[in-house]
């Protein structure tokens, strides 16, 4: 549609950009072709015509038009000759009567024009009625939108009282309407992606070589086409996917975030309910004792080299047998030492230089592994969190160290928050109390059988998950230079190791 609705600049004195905003584009009262057809109508009505469109949508009012990301552009003189802006109304420009003003000031002093529908003809704000017509609107839009934004806080705060969701649901939830648009009667988990966030999870706590890390699982979800959070979001709700990424920073967002305890939130906290515990609104994606596993060991670690996101078999344990640098893929066929041409100082002396076809490396590597370690069988690691005792022993003595504190502090001065502030406090004592004479099963590492060989789940997996089981079980390759003897040297654990994934 915007390719019907322009044509190219011709330094006529009206050549404008089409400006148009929406904080949801499901706004029916000023949707994109409500204002489209305003903003072509009042440019007409002046012989003027839009040579671009600048589309805001999902752009709260309250943004600064300079910092909006297609309006703002235009503003700071990054996209090209224009003579001037056409919005539906002022309230499309910007509803904070300083960043409208300051707006208008820009677009006046650089001698470019200024149409809305709701003026008749361009604004000139050399005319004193005018500028005070600007203003008064700019002000009638801050006034809405400051009352907008006070009853958003209003029912924010009445639904958190009430113990209601206000804001989007998250990943491993779907909000449950009984009718469209209605609101949410209750909270399910969502089985497709909490299948997906707690597979990253397993993996994450159950990897012990380092190779598996939020950064990684982000590349795996990429790589496989799993939907990312607001993707999936836009599945459930019937809504075109953007086609957004996972990143590193999102999946550490979700592993360690207490809504996946089924808590509800409220800045990134657990809101506290009456009883003085946190409100559960859904059933957990996993115990509290999982949730302090994922935050350990998610936590930034130093000294530890970083894992490959690629998908090349041999990234991070292949290695030159001259000089001891690790390999690299030098083009996209051949494994070689790089160290003496990028000129790292202990690879000075690298002549000559070990290369080799990669496929050839890989089936090298690949006979090798399978022949070492192929009959033996495939174990899996499962991370068991154990009774979880002690993590909730901890969630409570933080719950009545919170309420102590708060005692101390003089909010429960009055008689009848004394009572209350007794009785839970006396509860929660008590609860920590009976599960402290319960047994305690420390979380761990339990190795259970697949019923399967490792020669069966190598022939079956891709690239990454092979460097998976090669780093599992300590796989190291030296390449040496063409007519060494061995030309390719690989080690790795005993066989009758009794730790990564299987036994012999």
């Amino acid at each position: 549609m915007d390719d019907m609705l322009t044509t190219e600049f011709d330094g006529c004195g009206l050549c404008l950009v089409g400006v148009r905003r929406l904080s949801r584009k499901s706004d029916s009262t000023s949707s994109p072709q409500r204002q489209a057809d305003q903003i072509l109508r009042a440019t007409s009505d002046i012989g003027g015509h839009i040579v671009a469109w600048a589309d805001d949508w999902e752009v709260s009012g309250a943004t600064d038009p300079m910092t909006r990301p297609q309006f703002g552009p235009w503003l700071r003189g990054e996209m090209g000759p224009y003579n001037g802006i056409a919005a539906a109304s002022v309230d499309r420009v910007g509803r904070n009567v300083r960043d409208t003003l300051n707006t208008q000031d820009l677009l006046t002093h650089e001698g470019r024009v200024i149409v809305t529908a709701d003026h008749s003809g361009i604004w000139e704000f050399t005319d004193p009625s005018q500028e005070n017509e600007w203003l008064i609107k700019a002000w009638g839009s801050q006034m809405e939108l400051r009352a907008i934004q006070k009853r958003n806080r209003d029912e924010t705060l009445r639904a958190r009282q009430a113990g209601e969701p206000k804001q989007k649901p998250s990943y491993g939830y779907i909000y449950i309407r009984l009718y469209p648009n209605a609101k949410v009667d209750h909270i399910e988990i969502d089985p497709i992606a909490a299948e997906i966030i707690r597979n990253v999870a397993e993996r994450v706590l159950t990897d012990a070589t380092g190779k598996i890390t939020c950064a990684t699982e982000a590349a795996r979800l990429n790589r496989e086409g799993i939907p990312s959070p607001s993707d999936r979001r836009a599945q459930i709700y019937g809504r075109p996917m953007k086609g957004s990424l996972w990143t590193a920073k999102t999946i550490q967002s979700i592993l360690c975030s207490q809504a996946a305890l089924g808590y509800l939130m409220h800045d990134k906290r657990p809101v506290v309910g009456s009883d003085g515990k946190p409100v559960r609104i859904a059933d957990p994606l996993w115990d509290h004792a999982t949730h302090l596993a994922l935050v350990e060991a998610t936590a930034p670690k130093r000294r530890i080299p970083r894992a490959p996101k690629g998908e090349h078999l041999l990234s991070g344990n292949s290695f030159c047998g001259n000089c001891g640098g690790r390999l690299y893929v030098c083009g996209d066929r051949r494994h070689g030492c790089t160290g003496r041409v990028r000129g790292v100082r202990a690879s000075a002396n690298c002549k000559p230089a070990p290369s080799m076809d990669t496929e050839a490396l890989n089936e090298i590597v690949g006979k090798w592994f399978v022949l070492r370690y192929g009959a033996g069988e495939l174990m899996r690691r499962i991370y068991d969190p154990g009774t979880g005792h002690a993590a909730q022993i901890m969630e409570l003595t933080t719950t009545r160290t919170r309420l102590r504190d708060d005692r101390q502090a003089g909010l429960y001065d009055s008689p009848e928050d004394a009572e209350w502030f007794r009785i839970q406090y006396r509860q929660i004592g008590e609860e920590i109390a009976a599960l402290k004479r319960l047994p305690e099963r420390k979380p761990g590492m339990r190795m259970v059988s697949t019923g399967r060989t490792i020669a069966e789940e190598w022939a079956e997996a891709d690239s990454v998950k092979r460097r998976e089981m090669l780093a599992e079980f300590d796989v190291r390759v030296v390449l040496h230079p063409h007519g060494s003897t061995p030309r390719v040297v690989m080690t790795g654990m005993d066989l009758h190791s009794d730790g990564l994934g299987m036994t012999g």
